[in-house]
């Protein structure tokens, strides 16, 4: 049988997930709104929206769940990622501004159903961080099944990735080559010009477009450069930063850098050393989307501290847990839980930092991030509370489209089991008559922070 994605847990020709008209009853609703918290309540989805919260609901023809005992919450979102792309880093020089995430999805990534099944529902792809200019964003839905078109995040405005630290400068790919960086900068003063030349170019490449405009367009036009053109949308308000960030010294020296060539931070991603420096980010305008724990992965983050998500939320930061990691990210309702350890955040906050929070950063709180009649049904039902490491996702919907439902997935674990012992019968029978065969190379989870 053909499947698609050609993969494990793909769907079978016919049997992909459709849209649906879905009444969920009975369930603990959290909002993340000003609602807040809504016991033994209905949540009506319709036409790919929101289209009812309340109590004693009903629809003619619509699926009922029945959600005694259960919760629901908005899908979680995640403001830093890195799966469902072919490639992430164009590194050989230090801007790369015109390069698109959105040319490079790979919508076959088994991640996009893995996350899922955590509750995930939209993710931001990032470029990675090995240059102080990245490449364009893409934000997606995760539509298992679709295609890379089918993924991405329609109307949703333009994204760059910026970075700063050891990563710009290539400390880690130093460590073991006598400090052979081939490529400009190799040390933070020269991140910091990077920033100073690069946004003096695309002011003189506006201006020769403006001269030649208002001559009447006579003679030949400037030669477009899309380089420049990403970086003049950042000058103009059309294309946003989100800037990987660690050391307080170089945040300020980043904030310095925009006020003095007249453009903003939208967010700083990472930012371990953001409770140093809260005060002066809210001044500038800027989003924090951090990790709730990590910690001494390497020399920049020595100075991490579990407090520091709940630290700028007292600051009046608008503030985001994100994953960066595959894995994590199928855990990101639990990664948002630890700030009510750390520090003592209310658990309605909590999850707001996967939900509406990072949807406000990303620009798209009008369509997702709560639950309110009119946005996106975008929904998670949960066995448990969804800060509990119990909780278990047991339908996550994407635009009323149920893309996991774990009775399936069980079902469909048994299938995948089943073709497993299929092949290796097959590879024991094929050694025994003498073929050439060898071991599986599983594959190694990363748990470096690089980008």
């Amino acid at each position: 049988k053909v499947t698609y994605p050609f993969l494990p847990f793909g769907w079978e020709e016919g049997q992909e997930p459709k849209q649906e008209t879905i009444l969920i009853k009975n369930a603990t609703v959290w909002t993340s709104e000003k609602e807040g918290i809504l016991q033994n309540t209905d949540v009506l989805l319709k036409n790919g929206k929101i289209a009812a919260v309340g109590k004693n609901l009903s629809e003619n023809g619509a699926r009922v769940i029945d959600g005694t005992g259960k919760h629901v919450t908005p899908g979680i979102i995640d403001e830093h990622s890195h799966i469902a792309a072919a490639s992430i880093n164009e590194g050989g020089q230090s801007v790369t501004s015109e390069v698109r995430i959105a040319d490079n999805l790979n919508p076959d990534d088994i991640n996009i159903y893995r996350q899922l099944s955590g509750g995930v529902t939209t993710s931001h792809i990032l470029h990675g961080s090995a240059n102080v200019i990245g490449g364009q964003t893409q934000l997606i839905k995760l539509r298992w099944g679709a295609d890379d078109e089918g993924l991405k995040f329609k109307g949703s405005d333009g994204f760059i990735k910026f970075a700063l630290g050891e990563n710009v400068k290539r400390s880690p790919s130093a460590i073991g080559n006598n400090s052979n960086n081939n490529r400009y900068p190799d040390t933070r003063m020269g991140v910091e010009q990077v920033l100073e030349d690069a946004f003096t170019r695309a002011k003189e490449y506006q201006a020769e477009w403006k001269t030649w405009e208002t001559s009447g367009k006579k003679g030949a036009s400037p030669r477009r450069d899309l380089e420049l053109d990403a970086l003049s949308e950042i000058l103009n308000n059309k294309r946003f930063i989100t800037c990987h960030s660690y050391i307080q010294s170089e945040i300020n020296m980043a904030m310095h850098i925009a006020d003095k060539m007249g453009y903003k931070y939208n967010t700083f991603t990472h930012i371990l050393e953001g409770y140093k420096v809260a005060d002066k980010m809210k001044a500038h305008g800027a989003n924090a989307s951090t990790f709730s724990d990590w910690w001494n992965y390497k020399m920049e983050v020595v100075d991490a501290i579990p407090y520091n998500a709940y630290l700028m939320q007292l600051a009046g930061l608008n503030v985001a847990i994100n994953s960066d990691d595959a894995e994590m990210a199928r855990r990101l309702n639990q990664e948002a839980a630890k700030s009510v350890k750390y520090g003592g955040m209310s658990e309605i906050d909590a999850l707001k930092m996967v939900t509406i929070n990072p949807a406000k950063m990303l620009h798209v709180d009008d369509k997702v991030g709560s639950i309110k009649v009119g946005k996106d049904a975008d929904v998670v039902l949960w066995s448990d509370h969804p800060l509990s490491i119990y909780a278990k996702s047991l339908y996550t919907i994407v635009d009323g489209t149920i893309y996991f439902d774990r009775a399936k997935d069980e079902q469909l674990q048994k299938m995948v089991d089943s073709e497993r012992m299929r092949i290796v019968k097959k590879m024991n029978g094929e050694k025994r008559s003498g073929m050439p065969v060898q071991p599986v190379q599983p594959e190694e989870l990363s748990t470096d922070k690089s980008n």
